[in-house]
C-alpha cells in the first residue's frame, strides 16, 4: 500500500511526542513493506532559496521536506499565517510527487493526517488524489484548556480541528478517553474512530533496576513546562513529601512557557533549592536521569496519551502519575504504577510518600510496567493496527460541512 503521511514534525523536526510517533510509526509501516511517504517541512530558518524542498530516503521511508514560504511568517506571532503558508508549501510538494525510479507521479492509496496544523494540505491532497483521508488526532485546543476555547487563535484551532475530524473518513485516536473527547466536541455523525495507542521502542530505554544508592530522594519530571502538564502540582506536593522524605530532590527536565513561573512556584513554595530546571536534555542525559530517579512523578492535567510514561517505564523507573486522559490507561494503579487524581496534590504527595516508604514494592511495579511495554505497546504492532484501518477507510462521497457553533462547556470530570 502507498501511504502519504503528512505532519508538521519529522526528524530532524521534533517538538514533542507527535514528531517521534509519526517517526515510528512511518519506519514501522516500511518495515511491513508499505511504501511510506513522508509529507512534512524543513527546519524553521531554512533559506528556501538554497533548500526549497528535501526529498530523501531515511529509514526505507521517504521523506519530503517542504520550506513554508513566505517565510516572514512566525509561529509565535503569526500562527495562523505560518500554518497556511507550511500548507501551501506541503501542497505543492505534494502535487508533484513523482516516483523515484521511474520518474511518472506518484499517487497515494490513503493520505493520513496527524494533527490540525495539516489539515489544509491533508485535506486537499486527499481531494486531488481522491483517496481516504485518515487523520490521527492527537490532541485538541479545548481539551487542554478544560473545554473553553476563549480567545482568539483558540477558537480558530478549535475550528479548524472540526474541519480535519469531519472531513476525515476514519479517525484514529490514541485513548479510548481522547475519543470521548472528540465525539464530545465535535459529534455526532463522525467517521468511525478506533484507538490505537502509541507505541515505544524499548532498546532505545534501557531498563535498569533501582539500587541502594543511599543519600535523599530523587524525583524526576520529564515532559514540556506547560500548564496542563501539572508542574506546578509536582512542586506544591514537594514540602509535604520533604517532611515524609527530608532531603528530597525534584529534577524538572524539558522547556516551555511557563518555565519562569515555575521557578516562582518553587520560590513560593520554599523549595527552590530543592528543585533543578535542567532544560531540555538530549536523549542519553535523560536515560542517565531515569536510571538515577527513585520516582518519574506525570501530574499532568490533560494528557490525551502520554508517551513519557511508558519511556519511564521502560527504564525501570517507578511511576506516579494522574489518572487523566491516556495516563490512566496506559498506568494500572498499584500494578504498573502509583495514581492519583489530577489537581489533588494532596495525593500526589501521598502516591509518592507510598513509593518512597517502600522501594521493593515500587520495584515489582516497575518491573511490571516494562515487561507490559514488549506486549502492548509495540510500534510493529501499532503499525500493523493501522494498515487495518487504511484497508478498511473508504473515501466518502463529500458533502458541504456546515459551519459549526462553538460552544464552550467543560469536558466531563473536568469541571
Amino acid at each position: 500500500m502507498k501511504v502519504l503521511l503528512v505532519s508538521w514534525e519529522y526528524p530532524p523536526v521534533v517538538i514533542g511526542g507527535l514528531g517521534r510517533h509519526v517517526h515510528h510509526l512511518a519506519t514501522a509501516l516500511a518495515d511491513a513493506g508499505h511504501d511510506v511517504v513522508v509529507l512534512s517541512r524543513r527546519p524553521t530558518d531554512t533559506d528556501p532559496s538554497t533548500h526549497p524542498t528535501g526529498d530523501e530516503m531515511s529509514e526505507g521511508v521517504r521523506v519530503v521536506a517542504a520550506a513554508q514560504d513566505p517565510h516572514e511568517f512566525a509561529f509565535a506571532t503569526d500562527m495562523m499565517a505560518w500554518t497556511l503558508a507550511m500548507g501551501h508549501s506541503m501542497v505543492r510538494a505534494g502535487l508533484g510527487l513523482r516516483n523515484r525510479r521511474t520518474g511518472k507521479p506518484w499517487r497515494p492509496d490513503v493520505v493520513h493526517a496527524h494533527d490540525w496544523l495539516v489539515a489544509h494540505p491533508s485535506i486537499a491532497l486527499a481531494e486531488h488524489f481522491d483517496v481516504p483521508l485518515v487523520s490521527t488526532i492527537h490532541a485538541t485546543e479545548a481539551g487542554r484548556h478544560s473545554g473553553w476555547v476563549t480567545g482568539t487563535i483558540s477558537r480558530q484551532v478549535h475550528a479548524v480541528e472540526s474541519w480535519l475530524v469531519r472531513e476525515s473518513d476514519s479517525l484514529i485516536t490514541c485513548s479510548a478517553s481522547m475519543g470521548e473527547e472528540i465525539t464530545e466536541l465535535f459529534g455526532p455523525g463522525l467517521a468511525e474512530s478506533r484507538v490505537i495507542r502509541n507505541g515505544i521502542d524499548s532498546a532505545l530505554w534501557p531498563y535498569a533496576r533501582r539500587t541502594q544508592r543511599g543519600g535523599p530522594p530523587r524525583l524526576l519530571y520529564l515532559g514540556r513546562l506547560e500548564y496542563e502538564k501539572g508542574v506546578h502540582d509536582a512542586i506544591a506536593a514537594l514540602p509535604r513529601i520533604r517532611r515524609a522524605h527530608p532531603g528530597t530532590t525534584l529534577v524538572i527536565a524539558g522547556d516551555g512557557t511557563q518555565e519562569d513561573w515555575l521557578v516562582e512556584q518553587a520560590r513560593k513554595h520554599k523549595v527552590r533549592k530543592a528543585v533543578d530546571f535542567v532544560g531540555r536534555v538530549d536523549h542519553t542525559h535523560l536515560v542517565a536521569l531515569l536510571h538515577e530517579c527513585d520516582a518519574a512523578v506525570l501530574p499532568s492535567h490533560y494528557e490525551p496519551f502520554g508517551i513519557v510514561a511508558l519511556e519511564a517505564a521502560a527504564t525501570g523507573a517507578p511511576l506516579v502519575t494522574s489518572t487523566v486522559g491516556g495516563l490512566g490507561e496506559a498506568v494500572i494503579d498499584g500494578v504498573t504504577g502509583m495514581s492519583f487524581p489530577p489537581r489533588d496534590v494532596g495525593a500526589l504527595a501521598a502516591a509518592v510518600i507510598a513509593v518512597l516508604d517502600d522501594p521493593a514494592a515500587a520495584q515489582r511495579r516497575a518491573t511490571a510496567a516494562r515487561r507490559r511495554l514488549t506486549s502492548d505497546f509495540d510500534w510493529h504492532t501499532v503499525a500493523a493496527e493501522t494498515a487495518q484501518v487504511y484497508l478498511a477507510a473508504k473515501r466518502r462521497e463529500r458533502e458541504p460541512q456546515a459551519r459549526r457553533t462553538i460552544v464552550e462547556h467543560a469536558l466531563p470530570d473536568r469541571g
